[in-house]
């Protein structure tokens, strides 16, 4: 199973690795900048913790014949960084502009996950679109901050 930018409840926002969307959220409820590397519009296939959640349900579910594989276990679509810090800044009615820092060394500019080989072998279907995702992750953070 390889998983693509899992994001969701209780994903620790602090620390030097801590997933970008928690830590974005994490600095918007504080009236922090949260700094973005790069200009915003490297995309990744940002996917809820509940579709993953399911995707290992089904793989431990699956027949024989799905064993031995190696999955992508993503949402299977495109966001763009900057769209989602936006989408976060509208959902938390913050009106905060981003830092736009150097962009970070080695990472790659599109991340996107082909998700075809889960569907028709292990019959996963994710949920939870990301806007839906960031709502429920929202809510979260909003409580156990």
């Amino acid at each position: 199973m390889r998983y693509f930018n899992v994001f969701g409840r209780r994903q620790d926002p602090h620390g030097a690795y801590a997933a970008v969307l928690p830590k974005f959220i994490k600095q918007l409820l504080d009236d922090e900048r949260p700094t973005i590397n790069g200009d915003g519009k490297q995309s990744r296939d940002f996917t809820y913790i509940e579709n993953v959640i399911e995707a290992n349900l089904k793989a431990c579910l699956a027949p024989s014949e799905a064993a031995g594989e190696a999955y992508n276990i993503a949402y299977g679509g495109r966001e763009f960084l900057i769209d989602i810090y936006y989408t976060l800044t509208k959902a938390l009615g913050k009106d905060i502009e981003p830092i736009f820092g150097p962009a970070r060394k080695g990472a790659i500019k599109h991340s996107p996950a082909d998700i075809a080989k889960a569907h028709r072998l292990l019959g996963d279907e994710p949920d939870y679109a990301v806007a839906r995702g960031l709502n429920a992750g929202i809510e979260w953070y909003k409580n156990n901050l």
